[in-house]
């Protein structure tokens, strides 16, 4: 077991430690390097989720309130093996980290505005997962799923989700709402 999976491929291994303390040292470094740009760096994904298989690659989110901010301290990223990627839509940033020569990927860094829709969905969705077990299965169920149907197509994987997450992402706004009402 590692961290890290090639471009593309998509298996899925059993929650391990590694991920949270690698997600850790990954949210230190961002810290160092974007200091007062960052309203909040977060552990998310399903390495986050601590009773799921995930594929071995660590998401992070990253609050801003201005991608321009961000991208300012783009020599200094790419200096630290944080690379841009691009802009995964008007919302979203993406820089990844990993072993380019072998193609592979073993961080994903989501940066997105602050009390976005983008950054609540992400914040909810763990959260949520984290506390309801029966949902994080569901979800799990889903990815073996796929990750068994399309070994080497992450694309149609991460398709493939996209109903399961919109269901769970209602029942996490829910459940939330009850947690913190207003």
């Amino acid at each position: 077991m590692s961290i890290g999976m090639k471009r593309g491929t998509v298996y899925l291994e059993p929650h391990q430690s590694e991920w949270e303390k690698s997600a850790e040292e990954m949210i230190q470094t961002l810290q160092n390097i974007l200091d007062n740009i960052a309203t909040d760096i977060q552990h998310i994904g399903s390495t986050s989720i601590k009773n799921i298989s995930a594929k071995p690659i660590i998401d992070i989110a990253v609050a801003v309130s201005d991608f321009g901010d961000i991208l300012s301290k783009r020599d200094e990223l790419e200096r630290n093996g944080i690379i841009y990627r691009f802009e995964e839509s008007p919302k979203q940033l993406l820089f990844v980290m990993g072993d380019f020569e072998k193609d592979t990927r073993s961080h994903h860094i989501h940066v997105v505005l602050y009390d976005s829709d983008e950054w609540n969905n992400y914040i909810n969705l763990r959260d949520y997962l984290n506390f309801n077990i029966k949902a994080a299965k569901e979800y799990e169920e889903v990815k073996l799923r796929l990750a068994e149907q399309y070994p080497y197509d992450r694309i149609a994987y991460t398709h493939g989700k996209q109903e399961v997450i919109d269901k769970l992402l209602a029942e996490a706004r829910v459940w939330k709402s009850k947690q913190f009402p207003l």
